[in-house]
């Protein structure tokens, strides 16, 4: 990137939403590569079953609060730049002043309330940001809002419930590949070089060792004329893949059985230890399973939350499919 991209980085603006798994990796090629002016939001305080993922913090730092260690440890690596510690919760009342403040925003955050929060605001405020999330052996890279693409309400319409790394575990190193793959974007965004993640949903399994990458398009509006925060319902989404309750589904199977396709977009290990029936397929293994689908069939995508039902309802979709999709959260 030569001596210009260096200096762009020496004059950007990052702020972090979340200094643990994610935002530490993050933070530190951030801070390495030379970025002039970091913000580090996080209220959270260091806990000794961080350790194995949030590799910035030792076990001396256990109690302390995340914002703070990492200014002062990240202060070491690089003392050249400016690095501000929020140790504060981001919530609707401080996100405005805060993310208006920087250039790019980076979330690193583990709830969706956090993530609906920073898109809103980034949306409003016109500021891109790289998004980041992990659970069991899974991880997925956007980058939202840049140069007027996709929201992360265009891929994840409405707020959802499911399992995060306190409840269901992570492996201890995916939150370093992520977040490597997080920083890699950011550069890329401030330097201008290479083609960032936007309109494009990258997702890796470090059991399987895959790396899938699914594109989607900003929808119509942003906040369905709702003010920030507050779930959109995007029905021009819904209008093509219908969600499908249990009720619906079983009167389906009992009208017309042969034309009804139930699909596990869980991974094999989730099938394995516990299944409503129906054919596994991944979501990762979606793209390159789209042409065995028979024609004419009614899809009915399922997993746990309906997050990734969702996404496997629209991949078949736009490609054409000759058929209906519905996505069903587990019954």
């Amino acid at each position: 990137m030569g001596l210009a991209g260096q200096e762009k980085l020496k004059a950007a603006r990052v702020l972090v939403v979340g200094a643990g798994g994610l935002g530490c990796p993050v933070l530190q090629y951030l801070v390495a590569a030379g970025v002039g002016n970091i913000g580090i939001v996080d209220d959270d305080t260091v806990d000794i079953t961080n350790l194995h993922r949030q590799i910035l913090y030792s076990a001396n730092d256990v109690g302390k609060n995340k914002a703070i260690t990492a200014v002062e440890k990240l202060s070491i690596l690089n003392p050249f730049i400016q690095l501000t510690a929020y140790p504060d919760h981001l919530t609707a009342e401080n996100a405005a002043e805060l993310i208006n403040s920087y250039d790019l925003v980076i979330d690193g955050s583990d709830n969706f309330e956090t993530r609906y929060l920073v898109n809103d605001f980034c949306v409003e405020l016109n500021k891109p940001f790289v998004f980041g999330s992990i659970l069991r052996f899974e991880g997925q890279v956007s980058v939202f809002n840049y140069q007027n693409g996709p929201t992360y309400r265009c891929l994840f319409p409405d707020a959802e419930e499911g399992d995060n790394c306190a409840e269901a575990g992570v492996i201890g190193i995916l939150p370093g590949i992520i977040g490597t793959y997080m920083a890699n974007e950011a550069i890329k965004i401030i330097t201008g070089i290479g083609e960032p993640l936007s309109g494009k949903l990258l997702v890796i399994n470090t059991l399987a060792n895959s790396h899938s990458v699914f594109q989607f398009s900003r929808t119509a509006a942003t906040f369905s004329g709702q003010s920030p925060t507050t779930p959109a319902v995007h029905s021009e989404l819904h209008a093509d893949n219908s969600e499908m309750s249990y009720d619906e589904f079983e009167a389906l199977q009992q009208s017309d059985p042969e034309q009804v396709l139930l699909v596990d977009v869980r991974e094999y290990y989730e099938f394995e230890a516990d299944n409503f029936g129906g054919e596994n397929i991944p979501l990762s293994d979606i793209p390159e399973s789209i042409s065995t689908f028979p024609a004419g069939k009614k899809v009915v995508f399922y997993c746990n939350s309906g997050k990734r039902s969702l996404q496997a309802a629209k991949l078949l979709a736009q490609s054409g499919y000759e058929g209906q999709t519905f996505w069903a959260q587990r019954w």
